[in-house]
């Protein structure tokens, strides 16, 4: 293949300069099979979402910045809180957010029109909007109160209606999901371009693949326990009520089965989103790609068999050892990937902008989550702290410092190319420099505290940790400040930010070889993929990344066009 060749079929004497299309905004409040609007649609509902976790979080913590009931008047409004802003932040924003992203971005990375089913695409985004409003509905019919996990009896004696609803929520999230999933597979194994083999494909596509996979084994799991569930609060029977002949640890079992590869739903994107982050803005070919691509698929599998350490203080002691070897060996793909990334950042020209920061604070952060669950997969430490403020802490390092600040690199670095406009970079250091401190000052204390002996789930606690979450939840104020920091960046810069051009960040990933925002086919004729799509500095690349700037041109004060080479001295 032609190194130079433009992206679209054009030799380098038929270029053209297209037009980026114009967004409108009543496009995304309707039916579409668009996978852009869809991509749009399900990262807009999760930020919605996410307004709204987040706030019912800051309740929390506000009630905790005393040892007494303050917020709210009993116990069990307190569960009410800590249940819904936990279905709310995993279900309705972590792996929608995700969905989204992979949505917008894998056809365009692929050289796709569209998703392999668009109307099956678009049904997988509308069933979320009912969902949502379903589990927020549940608040006022007799609020859940058993957490996201749902363990019998909290779920089926000592809760009232809303778990029925929280319930059916959740099982058309999962619906969603295991459509989204399935469309994902047929996508990546189907539509990719002539000169993109396996070993072509970036890196984020083979995270959303493993996701998919593991999306696809676990969630009707997921969706077993759910109908047992409703089965025993509306029709009588007795799956988990150990008094009728039931066995609550059969919840428990099939409920993990599916939740602990769904940890690693909620983190294999941003994994993805990492790999195309660092790469990009370290200018520096990708460390390892056939490892971070291959411990993708290793984690999806090696995922499934690690789901009884939440369960070791109920788990017969002679099985607790080998889910104890199983949930130390699935940090070593993980491990693989962190390495990959530090060689790919070693020697490279990094550029310190805000996707490149929220890229280095997941690796710092997530790196603290991994080591605190290695601790958690050792069993006699895991009885010590089950069920305190450790686990809290440790659960938040890997979805917040691993999931969230995956999301904020993606949005910062994608923005340009779903909107064409820019981000203000200002702004988003100013986002990262808020988010960075108070997220680790929120959760990391959460360790200390739970060693010590605080029970996560409770609004009364002794006296003596009052300070100590005192720091907790002024850091939490902080933490959901800074949020509105990065909103209304994206608001403003929608309208008001630098014209982005096509391919900001001079990326030779297929996505940026359109225009910003791509139109309605993505690309006009059939696109051709560079060699090699993290090849920074190898031959060709910078012909192609010229041919692509003459072609769709490169924005408006985003970059100052490189100036034309000085003639030698002639020496006459």
């Amino acid at each position: 293949m032609a190194s130079i060749t433009v992206p679209g079929g054009l030799a380098e004497g038929e270029i053209r300069k297209l037009e980026r299309p114009k967004l409108r905004i009543a496009d995304y409040l309707r039916w579409s099979v668009d996978h852009k609007i869809i991509g749009v649609q399900y990262m807009v509902t999760a930020l919605f979402f996410f307004i709204i976790g987040g706030t019912l979080a800051m309740m929390i913590r506000w009630e905790l910045l005393t040892p007494n009931l303050d917020v709210v008047q009993t116990g069990s409004q307190f569960n009410t809180l800590f249940s819904v802003h936990a279905l709310v932040m995993i279900f309705l924003w972590i792996i929608p957010m995700f969905a989204g992203f992979g949505n917008f971005l894998v056809p365009l990375m692929l050289g796709a029109k569209d998703m392999a089913f668009p109307w099956l695409n678009a049904f997988a985004f509308w069933l979320i909007p009912p969902a949502g409003l379903l589990l927020l509905g549940s608040m006022l019919v007799g609020a859940p109160e058993g957490g996201w996990t749902m363990y019998p009896p909290l779920s089926t004696i000592y809760s009232g209606d809303g778990q029925t609803l929280a319930a059916l929520a959740a099982h058309l999230l999962g619906i969603s999901s295991i459509l989204g999933a399935i469309n994902f597979i047929v996508t990546i194994k189907n539509m990719r371009p002539e000169g993109m083999g396996w070993w072509q494909m970036p890196l984020f596509c083979w995270a959303i693949l493993a996701t998919s996979i593991i999306v696809v084994m676990a969630t009707p799991f997921l969706a077993g326990a759910l109908t047992l569930l409703i089965l025993d609060r509306v029709g009588g029977t007795s799956f988990f009520d150990a008094t009728k002949g039931g066995d609550p640890q059969l919840w428990q079992n099939v409920f993990w089965f599916y939740s602990h590869p769904a940890v690693y739903i909620m983190v294999l994107p941003g994994m993805g989103i990492l790999s195309e982050v660092l790469s990009i803005h370290a200018r520096k070919p990708i460390f390892g790609y056939k490892m971070i691509a291959l411990s993708s698929l290793g984690i999806a599998i090696i995922g499934f068999t690690v789901w009884a350490h939440h369960m070791f203080t109920s788990l017969a002691p002679q099985l607790r050892i080998p889910f104890m070897i199983t949930s130390m060996i699935i940090a070593v793909p993980t491990g693989i990937k962190i390495f990959s990334w530090l060689g790919t950042l070693w020697g490279g020209k990094i550029r310190l902008n805000s996707a490149m920061l929220f890229g280095l604070g997941f690796l710092s952060m997530f790196v603290i989550g991994g080591i605190s669950g290695v601790m958690l997969a050792a069993v006699p430490f895991d009885i010590h702290v089950h069920d305190t403020y450790f686990v809290v802490s440790h659960l938040h390092f890997v979805l917040f410092g691993g999931s969230v600040f995956t999301i904020y690199a993606g949005i910062y670095h994608w923005y340009p190319k779903i909107t064409g406009r820019m981000l203000n970079e200002r702004w988003g250091k100013v986002h990262f420099w808020l988010t960075y401190p108070a997220f680790f000052f929120t959760f990391f204390p959460m360790h200390i505290a739970g060693m010590l002996g605080m029970p996560r789930r409770v609004a009364i606690y002794l006296p003596e940790f009052q300070g100590i979450n005192t720091i907790i939840s002024i850091s939490g104020f902080v933490l959901g400040i800074s949020t509105f920091v990065l909103l209304i960046n994206m608001i403003v810069s929608l309208r008001n930010g630098k014209i982005a051009g096509a391919n900001p960040w001079r990326a030779l990933t297929l996505e940026w070889a359109t225009t910003s925002p791509p139109p309605a086919t993505n690309f006009v004729d059939d696109p051709v993929p560079f060699v090699d799509p993290y090849g920074y500095g190898s031959q060709g690349s910078q012909e192609y990344l010229d041919a692509v700037d003459r072609r769709f041109g490169v924005g408006e004060e985003v970059f100052t066009p490189r100036p034309a080479p000085t003639p030698a001295p002639s020496g006459d």
